[in-house]
């Protein structure tokens, strides 16, 4: 029996390759299936099924690809409805896999259709759970991404009755691999580790503690992030299907002369540049929106970028195929292609360029007493706000900046110092807001991550967001 979790670090998402004898099954792939082919093919193996914990919101899977590439069958949970073949588990129908066997587990309460995948080794003694969203390290999936016209009191019963009838019964030495790790958004707060077993989860996972239903219900609902906008898209092009990823390269790996790119701009395509950030900020093509691929590239698409518009690129060397599919992993697919050359060929054609200023957080320091236009625009999330920040900041997470009216709230005449916690988030925003026409900005190298490390720098606590 060889188990391994593939994990992909800037989606916090985990997909798993079980074998026995030659046998393999995929759970929960990511929609490149590259990694699983070639995986099979070093160990030689055959895929024989690809299981599906449950509708992802927050990815695209690769199951309509990897069942065209392999002829193995999808398995989906009870109840689920699909826009394509798939395989229907009942609770506790069992896969045979080799030696070895998977056993399927109706757990709702994330969503109706969930399900956990119990693996039993040779000797036929349960070995692994693959949980999906279920269970998590430290945390439960959120029951308020997929109603099926229920509340989330609704769905969080549901779901304490399958951790209850489940997940609880199971020996404590039973290997948990959840689908997500810490950064997700599919709970409240996951801990920093990718997998534990049962019996360290019924120690400190707060959601597997003796207690009341109506308890585990006010617990698991309460202090609920809104969900990033796109995880309703992607959960309805995994149910219903989408265009294979083949297709989508060949028609977004076109690359674009400049006069070809400037046409797509101008008939309303978005300029996505998924170079470094320091890279960007000292200089790139008017109008572009900056979102790099060292960071959560493609949750920041996903959370920023209209998916019916056309995107063109604008990426280092080399990376045109890197920043195509990280975009297809959350659903887009209008990718038009990419300026040939990248921003150097922009440049030397002697095109107009516009550029961020970059300042260290001690120039920001030295500027405040002195600049009564002067204000910071600190674009963390309401909690990482709430736990220390400049007095003067105005919060504005993000996330809320494709929201027009947050960014009226400011005008020409202010001077913005804008900052995350590192430097990351802030370059997206200063690119937003040079798209709405604000050039009087600035941009905090490493965040508040410098800006706290300042001597006599006064923090100030929201305490009542902390409590």
């Amino acid at each position: 029996m060889y188990i391994q979790q593939l994990y992909t670090k800037c989606l916090s998402e985990a997909a798993y390759y079980i074998e026995s004898e030659g046998v393999a099954a995929i759970i929960d792939p990511l929609r490149d299936i590259d990694d699983y082919l070639q995986l099979a093919k070093d160990r030689n193996a055959v895929i024989r099924y690809i299981f599906e914990t449950h509708f992802h919101a927050d990815f695209v899977s690769g199951h309509l690809d990897l069942a065209k590439a392999t002829g193995a069958p999808i398995v989906f949970g009870p109840g689920s409805k699909t826009g394509y073949t798939v395989h229907h588990a009942t609770d506790g129908e069992i896969f045979p896999l080799g030696a070895c066997s998977i056993e399927v587990l109706h757990t709702p309460g994330h969503t109706m259709e969930s399900v956990c995948y119990l693996l039993r080794n040779e000797k036929e003694q349960e070995h692994a759970l693959f949980t999906g969203d279920t269970l998590f390290v430290g945390d439960v999936g959120r029951p308020d991404l997929s109603s099926g016209g229920m509340s989330s009191e609704e769905l969080a019963g549901i779901l304490y009755e399958s951790l209850q009838q489940k997940i609880l019964p199971l020996p404590d030495a039973v290997l948990m691999y959840p689908a997500h790790g810490p950064g997700s958004s599919c709970g409240k707060s996951l801990g920093p580790d990718t997998w534990s077993t049962l019996g360290e989860q019924k120690k400190l996972n707060y959601a597997l503690q003796p207690t009341t239903k109506e308890a585990f219900i006010e617990k698991v609902t309460s202090g609920l992030q809104d969900a990033p906008k796109y995880f309703s898209i992607n959960a309805q092009i995994n149910q219903k299907g989408y265009t294979p990823l083949n297709e989508l390269k060949q028609k977004g790996l076109t690359p674009l002369t400049i006069e070809a790119f400037k046409n797509a701009a101008q008939q309303g395509a978005i300029i996505l540049d998924t170079r470094p950030a320091t890279t960007f900020t000292t200089g790139f093509i008017p109008g572009s929106i900056f979102i790099g691929l060292e960071g959560r590239f493609a949750e920041w698409a996903g959370a920023l970028l209209p998916f019916n518009q056309s995107i063109i690129l604008v990426t280092e060397p080399g990376a045109e195929e890197a920043s195509l599919v990280r975009l297809t992993r959350v659903g887009f697919e209008k990718i038009h292609g990419y300026l040939e050359g990248g921003f150097q060929t922009w440049l030397n054609a002697g095109e107009p360029t516009d550029m961020v200023i970059d300042v260290e957080a001690d120039e920001l320091w030295m500027d405040i007493p002195h600049d009564p236009r002067l204000t910071i625009v600190d674009v963390r999330k309401e909690g990482e706000f709430a736990e220390g920040h400049l007095k003067s900041a105005i919060n504005l997470p993000l996330s809320e900046m494709t929201d027009v009216a947050e960014i009226a709230q400011f005008n020409e005449s202010q001077n913005l110092y804008i900052h995350c916690a590192g430097g990351y988030r802030s370059v997206i925003a200063a690119s937003i807001f040079k798209k709405h026409g604000f050039h009087n900005l600035r941009n905090v190298l490493g965040g508040w991550g410098s800006i706290s490390k300042l001597k006599n720098v006064q923090v100030v606590k929201e305490t009542a967001a902390l409590n």
